[in-house]
């Protein structure tokens, strides 16, 4: 998606990406076993308690809905430009350079996050077993493996991220069949659905921390110009990913809830916290569990680091092509078919941090991981919340469905707004601290959002020729002259 006719000094994408690799690739965004291990034992605890089964399935139902929009846009609207392009030609070019930077921020912001709580856990882990090195140690390995295999092609990626991602699922799958041979339906109280245990103090903390263990699912859109069949791979993946995303979430927490006993499991999760589904690991599936749980939770962050790199550098890469960011980021290697200078100026971003962080002597998890996570998961969900209405106006002058593109978007943007609310009210809460600059930070978006918006103002004065190109779709480059202008003029 460039304004601009390729730079012959670079190479084109491999098309190789099909709809389970790119599955393998989204889901391990969202790093499932994290976010089983950190975010629900503290939805239990703040929010609802028994209840969390029922926020995950909302949540769910609600980035249903929406992907039933994304899916519809997906399939006229390729490229690697994502939500960028989409609000684009939803809401039009100067809104769309606006989130375009958000998305930037945001993806950056998170797979620091997630590369503060890897650094920080491995380093737990290892010096229990007698490894002693200091936590940026690990973050410089992390971003060794994570910028060699960002430099390369996507597929090799997919194939890296399948496996953490089977072996991290099996063993919580092992986890709830265990639960459920020794409990029976018991295990699956039907008092997390009622209204006395969700509609309760803590909904807002229980809603929010559910959004956010979904973040990184939507990426599907921006491997558009690598799928083999994009129309139909990146629509696929991105309905798979949600269902079994929510599903699982909403099962494992449910199974969770009836071996700790629902009147009990708020209690025990505000004592035990991150150590709670060790506890349950070791109770139900032996003493092996919590060694072979350490390992994969370590492998589940790696991936989930993997997997929003990948997602960072696309969006820097669409954003570079169309002069909002340098445009010396949009080039794909000649051998590799990577996205392989904006992946390299990601992981500089990333080592800036770690250096910053670890120069101040600051704790990769309490001070870097949750301020960054929190940041991007509030970036993220405002870009689904606009991905909701561009999809509303894109087709309210062309032919829709009157689910697909019209009330399944529209309940979902209902939805991620109010996700949006609960997370500013709750940006403390959701990362751990009461710090003015950290609860200060969604300002950031705000600023990105209107740099953007400047920018793209300024362009349309100085540039006319490539405001028109803003967030123009990979199809436009090949769909003739004609097309092209039609398209951009709709814009």
């Amino acid at each position: 998606m460039v304004s601009s006719p390729p730079d012959p000094r670079s190479g084109a994408f491999a098309r190789t990406l099909t709809t389970p690799k790119i599955v393998f690739i989204v889901i391990a965004a969202a790093a499932p076993l994290a976010a089983m291990v950190f975010t629900v034992p503290l939805s239990f605890a703040l929010g609802v308690g028994p209840g969390v089964p029922a926020m995950f399935a909302f949540a769910g139902l609600t980035l249903l809905c929406f992907t039933s929009g994304y899916a519809a846009i997906s399939r006229e609207i390729t490229g690697s430009g994502g939500f960028y392009s989409q609000i684009a030609h939803g809401l039009g070019r100067r809104p769309a350079a606006g989130a375009g930077l958000i998305a930037v921020i945001s993806y950056n912001a998170v797979a620091v996050g997630v590369l503060g709580a890897f650094a920080y856990f491995t380093q737990a882990v290892a010096a229990a077993h007698g490894l002693r090195l200091h936590w940026a140690v690990w973050a410089v390995a992390a971003l060794v493996f994570v910028g060699t295999l960002g430099y390369r092609d996507a597929e090799l990626s997919a194939r890296v991220l399948a496996v953490f991602m089977v072996c991290e699922i099996a063993l919580l799958v092992a986890l709830d069949v265990a639960v459920l041979v020794r409990h029976g339906f018991s295990a699956l109280p039907t008092a997390s659905f009622t209204p006395h245990a969700t509609l309760t103090t803590g909904i807002g903390v229980s809603v929010m921390f559910a959004f956010a263990s979904f973040i990184g699912f939507e990426s599907a859109g921006l491997y558009g110009e690598e799928a083999r069949n994009p129309g139909r791979s990146v629509p696929r993946a991105t309905v798979i990913a949600v269902v079994v995303v929510a599903a699982f979430y909403a099962f494992t927490s449910w199974v969770t809830v009836g071996a700790v006993g629902a009147s009990r499991v708020q209690e025990v999760a505000s004592h035990h916290l991150a150590d709670l589904y060790f506890g349950l690991g070791d109770s139900y599936l032996g003493s092996v569990a919590t060694p072979v749980m350490q390992l994969l939770l370590c492998t589940s962050l790696l991936a989930g680091c993997l997997a929003l790199h990948n997602a960072a550098n696309r969006y820097m890469y669409a954003l570079g092509g169309d002069a909002i960011l340098p445009g010396w980021l949009h080039r794909v290697h000649p051998r590799h078919g990577s996205v392989h200078r904006a992946s390299l100026v990601q992981t500089a971003i990333s080592s800036a941090v770690v250096l910053v962080y670890a120069a101040a002597g600051f704790d990769p998890y309490a001070n870097m991981s949750t301020s960054m996570v929190g940041l991007g998961t509030l970036g993220v969900i405002v870009l689904q919340a606009m991905t909701s209405v561009a999809v509303l106006a894109y087709f309210r002058r062309r032919p829709r469905h009157w689910w697909n593109t019209a009330l399944a978007p529209a309940l979902g943007s209902v939805g991620l707004v109010v996700a949006c609310v609960l997370v500013v009210r709750n940006f403390g809460v959701l990362t751990g601290t009461a710090n003015r600059v950290v609860t200060s930070l969604p300002w950031v978006l705000a600023a990105a959002w209107a740099i953007g918006f400047v920018q793209a103002w300024r362009m349309r004065a100085v540039r006319p020729d490539r405001y028109l190109g803003l967030g123009r779709a990979a199809e436009d480059l090949t769909a003739g002259p004609d097309r092209a202008r039609s398209r951009a003029a709709s814009l």
